[in-house]
């Protein structure tokens, strides 16, 4: 999605008011690792709406179908599927994303159902639903096993299940990784969800529960207005895992200044526009197409 419309200043400045707030709610970096209350990633999604749009089409959903999207922050993936004429269900673990998509459905004229509910433990009987999307969602929830079968439980046999997820050596992988290597938060050999962007790990989180499995590499294309700097400065007011991480290197300004450079540096590495803009960042993801079984 083009920002050249889109005031980055503004942006920035709302979702650093945001990200304060959720902070001084929480009483700092203690919030519950497993929401994305920190900062707005609803300010993120906007810059990635065609994303959700995509895998809804790869999908294949038609107004026929019913839908749920899981994890499905402020709803890119949700929406779209709505705006075909599905039956749709979103969910997601934390309040705030969900009132952000369900003011966007509103401003969209959008008639849908939203609900709080955890990725390893959906709130829906068995085979419920024609198809189960995730849109760079469900791979940040940490039991990945147990999240892998409830989106199988929940699909219908012969329903399909799709995921975007993005992968370890895309951008979005080198930027976990340099979050990683500034404050460390899973213990050494423990899965990261970028394991979800490897074909061999989804083919063994889902097993036999699909009879059909495909993946694909595919890039989402941010097209972004402004200077390298700005998308830091838009990334550290609203990306839930880098404020996160700035939250645990505390107030040492030595630190915080490391990682203000790592960023920065990513960002101008990654920035594919010419000098003096716009600019445009690529982010490799994998595509995942699965077959509900019997």
């Amino acid at each position: 999605m083009a920002v050249d419309n889109i005031d980055v200043q503004a942006l920035v400045g709302r979702a650093a008011t945001a990200a304060t707030a959720v902070s001084e709610a929480s009483g700092g970096p203690d919030l519950d690792d497993r929401t994305w209350a920190r900062g707005d990633y609803s300010v993120i999604a906007r810059l990635l709406v065609g994303l959700g749009g995509d895998l809804v089409r790869a999908a294949g959903v038609a107004p026929v179908h019913r839908v749920l999207d899981v994890a499905a922050g402020s709803g890119n993936a949700a929406l779209a599927a709505a705006e075909l004429g599905a039956d749709v269900t979103a969910s997601d673990l934390t309040p705030k994303l969900i009132e952000r998509g369900r003011q966007a459905a509103a401003a969209r004229g959008i008639s849908m159902e939203w609900l709080e509910a955890d990725a390893e433990r959906l709130p829906f009987v068995d085979d419920d639903f024609d198809v189960v999307v995730s849109c760079i969602g469900a791979m940040f929830a940490p039991d990945q096993a147990a999240t892998a079968r409830e989106l199988v439980r929940v699909c219908r046999p012969g329903g399909t299940v799709a995921m975007a997820n993005w992968t370890a050596g895309g951008a979005m992988g080198r930027l976990f990784a340099l979050l990683e290597r500034h404050a460390p938060t899973r213990p050494e050999g423990a899965l990261a969800p970028t394991d979800w962007g490897n074909p061999d790990h989804v083919r063994a989180l889902f097993g036999d529960r699909v009879t059909r499995l495909e993946t694909h590499r595919r890039t989402a294309r941010l097209d972004f207005a402004g200077s390298p700097a700005q998308w830091c400065a838009l990334y550290r007011a609203s990306f839930a895992p880098v404020v996160e991480t700035y939250e645990r290197l505390g107030t040492d300004p030595k630190l915080l200044a490391a990682l203000d450079d790592d960023l920065l540096r990513f960002a101008a590495g990654e920035y594919l526009g010419p000098l003096g803009g716009p600019g445009r960042y690529e982010f490799e993801y994998l595509l995942v197409l699965a077959e509900a079984a019997a």
